[in-house]
């Protein structure tokens, strides 16, 4: 897709991977509206130059705010990115756990499904755009410490793919991001040495995003071991592998 001349929103975009994204969309030239809970990052970023609306996609009546907002502002409005999620470690062994997985799919699954029904009869009516969702390499190798994120971000893929089946012919494409582990903060690279540079990440997306035609899923080359791990045939150990992370758990 032509990244130069897009009209784009991105909820979950304040910080991290989507607001480099964010960045770099504007840089090339498109007009890029930034969603959020946090007021006082939207209102960094309104400074900065971006248009921002608030959004809490774990609030149906928040989503409906946001999309009127965004569609009476920018009626050309042609791609959506679906950046909003939280990535929260589990002991599944405690019950308490249970909050964080219920989170979990409120944001990342169901956040992502009520996002793309909202914007979704704006597309199809304009007969042309594209719905980037965002998983991540969890999704295809899982991180134990991290269950439910993974099994929300499979989720997505799943529904990324039924997705684009369903809107064929429509005019309107279904691009799936993937994410491996990047570096999005100090804490992030200290924590895991292995991130990707953030700015490296993005603007190696961006080149992937330019391709035409768009590809259906936007891997990096940083991400393809945990893609086709199973193909590959080293699924299993490097699954063993991130299971040693769970001696951090209280009590193991």
């Amino acid at each position: 897709m032509d990244t130069s001349n897009r009209t784009v929103f991105l909820p979950g975009a304040t910080s991290g991977i989507g607001l480099a994204l964010a960045r770099h969309l504007r840089a090339a030239g498109s007009t890029v509206v930034v969603g959020g809970r946090r007021a006082d990052l939207l209102e960094t970023l309104a400074a900065e130059g971006f248009a921002t609306v608030a959004i809490d996609v774990t609030d149906p009546a928040s989503v409906e705010n946001a999309r009127d907002t965004v569609l009476r502002e920018h009626p050309d409005l042609d791609t959506v990115v679906t950046m909003s999620g939280v990535m929260l470690v589990e002991d599944l062994r405690d019950p308490a756990h249970f909050a964080a997985a219920q989170l979990s799919v409120e944001t990342n699954l169901l956040g992502t499904i009520r996002l793309i029904d909202a914007f979704i009869p704006h597309l199809l009516a304009r007969g042309s755009g594209t719905i980037v969702t965002v998983t991540s390499g969890i999704g295809f190798l899982p991180f134990p410490l991290m269950p439910t994120y993974a099994a929300t971000k499979a989720g997505v893929h799943a529904y990324s793919e039924a997705l684009r089946a369903q809107l064929a012919g429509t005019g309107v494409e279904v691009t799936e991001l993937v994410p491996p582990a990047v570096a999005t903060s100090p804490e992030v690279r200290r924590s895991n040495p292995a991130a990707l540079d953030l700015e490296e990440f993005v603007t190696e997306v961006m080149g992937l995003l330019g391709a035409d035609p768009t590809p259906h899923e936007i891997l990096v080359e940083g991400v393809r071991m945990h893609r086709w791990a199973e193909r590959d045939g080293t699924y299993d150990e490097l699954v063993a592998r991130r299971s040693q992370a769970l001696v951090t758990l209280p009590g193991r």
